[in-house]
């Protein structure tokens, strides 16, 4: 046996748990200590009382800096152990041993308890995300540990800052946020690749952004956009499905790293007569076009190969993004779609050959969301003959209310096969030919999807 096969990745994910466990229990600190500033001018108050309000201060300071200090070292030994994994079946020493390197550099750095104000002038907001990488990247680390303490809510949010710095800024901001169930659960959780919250943000109907997996150090990156009614209540059945892409792509390609995103980064529509807009979709276009231009500016090493997914009303966000020319995207995909906005795939901004699409048998989309004009065609043929009803209804429409199916051949997209009874969430159901589609054109493996 040799030295690497004798290594025990899970080993290696149950320490890193173990210092998430500790961040956990910093919060509660956190929170007892919260509690008693907040209550301290009802009993106290003088010169004696300011002191020690200034002292409690500096101690929830402390106790945060011990906690992006805890997720540091999580995320640090979660992609260890991520990097053991794919190499022990390879017996790839090298990859190991640069693994080995790249976590030890980034454990030595940490709890140095030290944080100071940067004299920099921070980025505007109008900056790109790229500008927004330069100007993080010339910030010590004390610049950097005191902006992830003092301004969570604004570093989290900022495409061109690491993923695992934002990670850590938005666990923080989640903190006061009255937001519980499966994302709270999958973030403490240990099966699985590693959750990075790259935005929280509880406003409306919320948005957030996660990535299974730091997208800065994978080989391939897919940025799922859901549709219709997502939002932070659904949102942990949507990261389910990404997840999936991000499990098979460690069983095709176990020699490669894969993050799959959950890009809940728009206002998506919640009501049919808001789904019959674009409007959602023109709102939210330019802000994953930011995502994925940040995913471009923080990537470590070679860039990785990116895949944007849109599923339902989310694939007219995506094709709204690829219309224009500029997104960082080295693929699109379009699943259960109502149309892209676009009658042609040739109106899509995307590397020839590239574009994709599927809409299984039984998904209503193709019923639900015809064209205005196909809708009147249907209703006269309804009426002009006995059997009009079932010739006019009883079969799907690629005329759809944002444009031709995208997986109407004549919209010129590749297409790839979906189980019939997928429905329109069954796309990402394991065993599923549409899964191991997704999957392989997320890794670039297009020659081996069955049409």
């Amino acid at each position: 046996m040799t030295v690497l096969q004798a290594t025990e990745p899970a080993r290696w994910r149950e320490t890193a748990a173990a210092w998430r466990a500790w961040a956990t229990a910093a919060g509660r600190w956190v929170a007892d200590v919260r509690s008693c500033v907040a209550g301290l001018p009802a009993v106290w108050t003088g010169a004696a009382a300011d002191a020690v309000a200034v002292r409690l201060g500096r101690l929830l300071r402390r106790l945060n800096l011990f906690r992006i200090g805890c997720w540091a070292a999580d995320q640090a030994l979660s992609e260890f152990a991520a990097a053991l994994a794919r190499a022990r079946p390879r017996d790839d020493l090298p990859a190991a041993v640069a693994a080995d390197a790249t976590a030890a550099g980034q454990l030595r750095e940490l709890f140095l308890i030290s944080a100071a104000p940067p004299t920099a002038a921070p980025p505007a907001c109008t900056a790109a995300p790229a500008e927004v990488g330069r100007w993080w990247a010339a910030l010590s680390p004390a610049n950097r540990d005191w902006l992830l303490v003092s301004e969570p809510g604004w570093i989290g949010s900022l495409d061109g800052v690491p993923a695992a710095a934002r990670d850590r800024a938005n666990r923080l901001v989640l903190d006061g946020l009255r937001i519980g169930g499966t994302l709270r659960e999958r973030l403490a959780g240990e099966d699985g690749p590693r959750a990075y919250l790259l935005r929280i943000d509880s406003g409306g109907e919320g948005r957030a952004v996660v990535a299974l997996g730091d997208p800065d150090r994978a080989d391939h990156v897919v940025t799922q956009v859901p549709g219709m009614t997502a939002d932070l209540a659904s949102f942990g059945g949507e990261l389910a499905r990404a997840e999936r892409i991000a499990v098979r792509a460690g069983e095709l390609a176990p020699e490669k790293a894969t993050s799959a995103v959950m890009w809940l980064g728009y206002d998506a529509p919640d009501f049919l007569d808001e789904a019959a807009s674009r409007a959602a979709a023109e709102a939210g276009a330019p802000a994953l076009r930011r995502f994925q231009d940040g995913l471009r500016a923080t990537h470590e090493g070679r860039p990785a190969r990116q895949t944007v997914l849109g599923h339902s009303y989310g694939s007219l966000v995506v094709g709204t993004a690829a219309a224009r020319p500029g997104l960082a995207a080295d693929s699109v995909v379009f699943v259960g779609s109502p149309g892209v906005g676009v009658d042609s795939a040739d109106g899509l901004h995307v590397p020839s050959g590239e574009v994709w699409a599927s809409t299984s048998a039984t998904d209503v989309i193709q019923w639900a969301a015809v064209s205005p004009r196909s809708l009147a065609e249907d209703l006269v043929l309804s009426q002009a003959r006995p059997a009009g009803a079932l010739l006019a209804f009883g079969r799907p429409e690629n005329d759809l209310w944002f444009g031709t199916n995208p997986a109407d051949p004549a919209f010129g997209a590749r297409t790839f096969a979906s189980q019939a009874g997928a429905g329109h969430l069954g796309y990402w159901d394991e065993g599923g030919p549409a899964l191991d589609a997704l999957t392989n054109i997320t890794l670039g493996r297009t020659d081996v999807i069955p049409r």
